[in-house]
């Protein structure tokens, strides 16, 4: 395979590639907070009937992520082993929210059916857009610190999307006077997939058409995907990143799921969804902070005290309490320093591990990584929703009443305590991660040698030579 180590990524490419992530977001929050009860309470689907169907469509999609990274990373056309998948699965993904989001009026059981349908239709080509497309980023470049700024863009755009996707529901409304009533939601949904319908597929295209993908030159052996994702889980490397981050990730989750129930019951405020704003867009004006950063002391070091940012200024939200809104805003936006670099550092350095793959085992696996980093954001997201509100639940909750001492102290550990502990923890493991700036370059030099019939040497195992490939 031959491969440049690009100095260098011009603007124009960075924001091509990076332009998706906005556009995908909206296969978020609308879909995971507000889609299910517009089909409850307007469009008039059993309610058990949606659960299961939301629940058996979480396991497909997880399920599907490994599945689709091993196919992208199998696949020879004339056009690349990614982008077709993100072209033309781009098209379909829009076809199947726009369906979504624009149910037939019509008996119940017909209702149910066309939400089983297009749900599980749109979590598939999510997946066979997104993980070719996230496969693709540690393709664009081999250089260490560029990956950083290439992977910092892409996921402060995702970051973007989030925030705009969780308030365009209320921009809509607000813009076009609607009223609440079961016409007003419709249209509102309407209107959703006409702003993202065109967005989703232009910015897919234009990435396309854009970035180019490096040249398949060495043959790939038929492996079995068992098999395939054995060896993936050897790598050392890699199973300490996914360890730390899916550890951090499940803590991450909790705040999440359960800053509606703190801000109201604890600190017996209103305003939650401005501390969210405080939340995102801090961690948008300071993720450049922390990409220039670790261009001067390493991925790992920046990483690394993020982490303690986040988990250092949140833990104080623990001890909070009535009245104390303003503390708690000044400690969500000194957390939010450390959010967004918390989300784009593990990802740049994942493509590193991505390379240290390709030296021992002389294959490009990026889908297949991308597979199983997919399945740990997910199961995360999965445990801190399952573990929060059944926990909360357990605890004695009572919706809309003032909560009992015992409520309020579970809710301030699940939702401060909890994730910092899982920060710390995330934060030991990580110690542990071994590829450095230096390491990588060494890496990518024996890959080149090795590819010229050079015999090399494991640069993390200095005594275990390398077989020719």
């Amino acid at each position: 395979m031959n491969q440049s180590d690009n100095s260098h990524i011009a603007f124009r490419k960075k924001f091509a590639y990076a332009l998706p992530a906005f556009s995908l977001a909206v296969v978020g929050i609308p879909v995971y907070v507000y889609i299910p009860k517009f089909y409850t309470d307007v469009v008039g689907i059993n309610l058990p009937m949606l659960g299961i169907l939301l629940f058996s469509v979480r396991i497909f999609d997880a399920l599907t992520d490994p599945v689709m990274g091993f196919i992208s990373d199998k696949i020879r056309t004339p056009f690349g082993r990614r982008r077709p998948f993100i072209a033309i699965g781009s098209i379909v993904l829009t076809l199947a929210m726009y369906q979504l989001f624009n149910p037939p009026h019509t008996n119940p059981a017909y209702e149910t059916v066309w939400f089983g349908v297009w749900i599980y239709l749109l979590f598939l080509f999510w997946t066979v857009v997104t993980v070719p497309y996230e496969s693709l980023g540690p393709e664009i470049t081999f250089d260490y610190h560029q990956r950083t700024s290439l992977f910092g863009m892409r996921d402060g755009f995702l970051i973007a999307g989030t925030l705009m996707a969780a308030s365009l529901p209320a921009i809509v409304q607000l813009t076009l006077s609607l009223d609440g009533t079961a016409a007003a939601e419709r249209s509102k949904f309407f209107w959703i997939s006409v702003i993202y319908a065109p967005l989703v597929i232009g910015s897919c295209l234009w990435c396309v058409a854009v970035i180019k993908e490096q040249p398949q030159t060495m043959k790939q052996p038929k492996v079995k995907f068992a098999r395939g994702l054995r060896t993936v889980l050897q790598n050392r490397p890699f199973v300490v990143l996914l360890a730390a981050y899916t550890i951090s990730a499940i803590g991450n989750n909790l705040p999440a799921t359960l800053i509606l129930y703190y801000v109201e019951y604890v600190l017996n405020s209103k305003l939650a969804d401005l501390f969210l704003l405080l939340y995102f867009v801090t961690g948008i004006v300071f993720l450049p902070g922390w990409i220039r950063l670790s261009h001067k002391i390493g991925k790992k070091k920046s990483w690394l005290g993020a982490m303690a940012i986040n988990s250092g200024a949140f833990i104080g939200v623990f001890f909070l309490g009535p009245g104390d809104a303003w503390i708690y805003g000044i400690l969500v936006f000194l957390s939010g320093i450390g959010f967004g670099a918390t989300l784009a550092l593990p990802s740049a350095i994942q493509a590193d591990v991505i390379d240290y793959d390709e030296l021992i085992s002389g294959q490009r696996r990026e889908g297949q990584y991308i597979g199983l980093w997919s399945i740990s954001k997910k199961l995360a997201a999965a445990a801190g929703i399952g573990i929060g509100l059944a926990v909360l639940g357990m605890s004695g909750y009572q919706p809309n009443v003032e909560q009992t001492e015992s409520v309020k102290l579970t809710l301030r550990s699940l939702y401060a305590l909890v994730p910092s502990l899982c920060n710390i923890a995330g934060f030991l493991i990580a110690l542990a991660y071994p590829i450095s700036s230096e390491v990588h370059a060494s890496i990518r030099s024996r890959i080149a040698k090795r590819n010229e019939g050079e015999k090399v040497w494991d640069p993390l195992n200095p005594q275990v030579e390398i077989a020719l490939k």
